[in-house]
């Protein structure tokens, strides 16, 4: 398998494995993230999802160029589709997604990072987008990108191929956290466990708040989050954490 699945306590943990490959996109692991994450997205056991690629080297390589050809246009067309489909299961994704980057990344993979919620990596990773230099251009990628990071900054890596380092990608918004290659799984699952320990019922109801009000009118989206509050305040969990500071003790979350 291209993609295998393990749980530590509520955080499960995608992989992609294709070391060989540079952890790179074919069909198949695109199938497989996308079958992961809807299954997972139903598991009450699981809060949170750790994505990242095997080995120590690339986080992902992108696209695998090895199957970009053959079958009639149509056919190459419609293959294409499954990146798409993989950004949309990560973005309906109702629970936190974390992306583990443990080395370079390039193309797809970029987008592949940037689509998930909070992003660690190694302080000696670095994110480019090399299609240009092959005569290509990171089409569905520049849509994670120009959400993520400075609007010329984003013009400049696709124009050039270049990249940024793992700093430098902290500094344009692109990532939460860099830290030395010895602490990348502490530091991943750790801000994995936090999330985990929050009531997981707030949590969705979060992410699906932020990312609804994206791109809304101000006014809009204050009215529409002001009813997002209300729902909030009214879950078993708020009235359960609401008890529980007031008793000074842990609250117990039932994820209602």
């Amino acid at each position: 398998m291209t993609v295998e699945f393990s749980q530590k306590g509520r955080v499960g943990t995608l992989l992609i494995n294709r070391p060989e490959r540079r952890n790179a996109l074919d069909s198949e692991t695109l199938r497989l993230l996308v079958e992961n994450l809807e299954a997972l997205g139903q598991l009450d056991t699981i809060s949170c999802v750790i994505i990242t690629g095997a080995g120590d080297k690339c986080f992902c390589a992108g696209g695998d160029l090895s199957s970009i050809s053959g079958g009639s246009f149509l056919d190459q067309h419609n293959g294409r589709s499954g990146y798409m489909n993989l950004l949309q299961a990560m973005d309906r994704f109702p629970k936190p997604l974390i992306a583990r980057v443990n080395g370079m990344v390039r193309g797809g993979g970029v987008g592949l990072a940037l689509a998930c919620d909070m992003v660690v990596a190694t302080d000696d990773a670095d994110f480019g987008t090399p299609e240009i230099k092959l005569g290509l251009f990171p089409m569905m990628v520049m849509a994670l990108m120009l959400r993520n990071m400075p609007r010329k900054k984003a013009m400049e890596l696709m124009f050039t191929g270049g990249k940024v380092s793992a700093e430098e990608a902290q500094d344009l918004g692109m990532i939460n956290l860099v830290v030395p290659r010895t602490e990348l799984d502490a530091a991943t699952q750790k801000m994995a466990d936090t999330i985990s320990g929050y009531s997981p019922a707030i949590v969705q109801l979060g992410k699906e708040a932020f990312l609804n009000m994206q791109g809304m009118p101000y006014k809009e989206a204050l009215q529409y989050l002001q009813g997002m509050l209300t729902i909030a305040v009214n879950t078993e969990d708020a009235m359960e954490g609401i008890s529980a500071f007031l008793s000074k003790r842990a609250p117990e979350w039932k994820g209602k």
